[in-house]
């Protein structure tokens, strides 16, 4: 077996800046105003599952009602993902400074029906003040989950990691990328001509033809310094409410024909938008 080989985020040893909740638990083109439509209505938290429905059951639902990715009615739960950010009300002040260096390797492209998704390679880190977080996977919403200040995107990237020694109750940190339409974006030609064409359909990868590399290196030092992040939960089943959400502000672009092309193999797989409920929202 080959042993595991490193990419560090950004080939230069590159580190950058963020704040996380201390807790463990502009509008272009590319942007779309959320409207009555017959699209799917992020601002409506109230929905029925029926409103929400996607090409292919969630890998996690435990039955069809499950299916849809909204929270059913009268829940209990009360800190759900995505929300709606809103940017004047978000807090600048009371966090410490975190720091990143993903250590990836992607080695699996699956089309599951309901997402596209690749898995890092066993042994990928994302390291945050020494403390060490296994990279899982990344996946892609359309549009995007979370909307900022009322506006939705096309498109949404999620880089899922999870906390080594949270067995128990697993801890995930997640960073949110969104997309809007512009310029063709080397990091998706190169993830795109990988997916399987069949739904169902899992291939292996060689080392470096999808590099984390390729998606950062579109973010300047100021940009990665710029983000939100607030305490939430996955936004698939089961919902589990431990996990550190980190939606940068940097919007990247990517080509219609490639946004549309994910869009054709996963469908209107974008989970409603939830309440905070006196959660703060913390802007860097």
């Amino acid at each position: 077996m080959k042993p595991i080989q490193h990419s560090k985020l950004l080939a230069n040893g590159f580190c950058f800046a963020m704040l996380l909740l201390p807790a463990c638990n502009s509008t272009n083109n590319g942007q779309q105003k959320t409207s009555d439509s017959n699209t799917l209505d992020h601002s409506h938290t109230d929905t029925s599952l029926s409103d929400n429905k996607v090409k292919a059951k969630a890998p996690d639902a435990n039955n069809k009602t499950e299916q849809g990715y909204a929270l059913p009615r009268n829940t209990a739960n009360l800190a759900q993902s995505p929300i709606d950010i809103i940017s004047g009300d978000a807090d600048t002040d009371g966090m410490e400074q975190v720091y990143f260096t993903f250590h990836s390797d992607i080695n699996v492209t699956e089309n599951l029906g309901h997402t596209i998704e690749l898995e890092f390679k066993e042994g990928s880190t994302c390291i945050v003040n020494g403390k060490d977080y296994a990279s899982k996977q990344f996946h892609f919403h359309t549009p995007s989950e979370h909307l900022v200040d009322d506006v939705t995107f096309p498109m949404e990237m999620h880089i899922v990691n999870v906390l080594q020694d949270s067995a128990n109750k697993p801890s995930y940190l997640v960073v949110a990328v969104l997309f809007k339409m512009g310029a063709e974006n080397k990091f998706l030609k190169e993830l795109l001509d990988k997916i399987p064409a069949e739904e169902g359909g899992k291939d292996t990868l060689q080392t470096g033809e999808v590099k984390l590399d390729d998606l950062f290196s579109q973010f300047t030092k100021n940009d990665i310094k710029s983000y939100y992040t607030y305490n939430g939960s996955l936004t698939t089943p089961p919902f589990t409410e431990s996990v550190h959400w980190v939606v940068m502000k940097h919007i990247v672009e990517a080509s219609e024909d490639q946004i549309m092309a994910i869009e054709k193999m996963e469908g209107n797989n974008a989970r409603h938008v939830q309440a905070l409920n006196n959660r703060k929202v913390y802007n860097e």
